[in-house]
């Protein structure tokens, strides 16, 4: 728990947990352990409802209002974009500034063309304004893999579309590490979904999940930090 007030909770996702059941039958997701948490806020007649959402694999922030009243007053301000907000992302290869804005429209690929995965996304001049700007944090090399190179990036989604992040940092020749559907190649994606995590995989991906993870969150006179990851930092050779 990173915050907690009678309005909203604050809390750090960590990677591989589905922020709300999809389908029946789905394993154990962040909203039931929060639900569980709230128990008694839920039985005076709060409601719990998640204001940003993260994929699956996405570790970070994410902000709960606990009664219908906040998550109004939340939604529309996150509607109005008045939250601040940053990732970081490990990616492949050291951009050549130190800073790059990724003014690409993004749709889905199966509108134009066809895919095999139907939630895939690209940058496509008909499709809907997409900015993103990114900054390194650092350029590195690892022991394990001489001669490839990394970098530690801040991204600042400036829009909201679907998998936004991912698709301009490939978009820019810097696929996020572990992306089984915009890293080296999209068949890592049907591969996992065919059979799992595998050594194949771990090999062409070199991450069990994509390397992104939201970590800050500005709204108003307030400031969220959540810092990187065991996994993530690890991958840096930070702990």
């Amino acid at each position: 728990m990173l915050d907690e007030t009678e309005d909203y909770l604050v809390v750090d996702k960590p990677p591989h947990l589905m922020v709300h059941p999809s389908v029946p039958g789905n394993p154990p997701t962040l909203l039931d352990g929060l639900e569980a948490l709230c128990a008694y806020e839920r039985v005076c007649g709060g409601h719990l409802s998640l204001i940003n959402r993260l994929d699956r694999e996405t570790s970070g922030i994410v902000l709960v209002a606990k009664h219908k009243a906040a998550a109004r007053m939340l939604g529309k301000a996150m509607e109005r974009r008045e939250f601040r907000k940053s990732y970081l992302a490990i990616v492949r290869g050291w951009p050549g500034q130190e800073e790059f804005l990724v003014d690409g429209p993004i749709l889905r690929k199966g509108d134009v063309a066809e895919s095999p995965i139907w939630v895939k996304q690209i940058v496509h001049p008909d499709g809907k304004e997409s900015l993103t700007r990114f900054e390194v944090v650092r350029r590195f090399e690892r022991a394990t893999s001489p001669g490839d190179r990394f970098s530690l990036l801040r991204c600042h989604p400036l829009t909201g579309r679907m998998h936004q992040i991912r698709v301009h940092a490939a978009h820019a020749g810097h696929p996020i590490v572990g992306d089984k559907l915009y890293g080296p190649d999209e068949r890592c994606y049907l591969d996992f979904i065919q059979t799992g995590w595998t050594p194949d995989l771990a090999d062409r991906l070199l991450l069990d999940r994509q390397a992104l993870h939201a970590a800050t969150l500005g709204w108003e006179d307030h400031e969220w930090r959540c810092p990187l990851p065991a996994d993530l930092a690890r991958f840096c050779g930070e702990v």
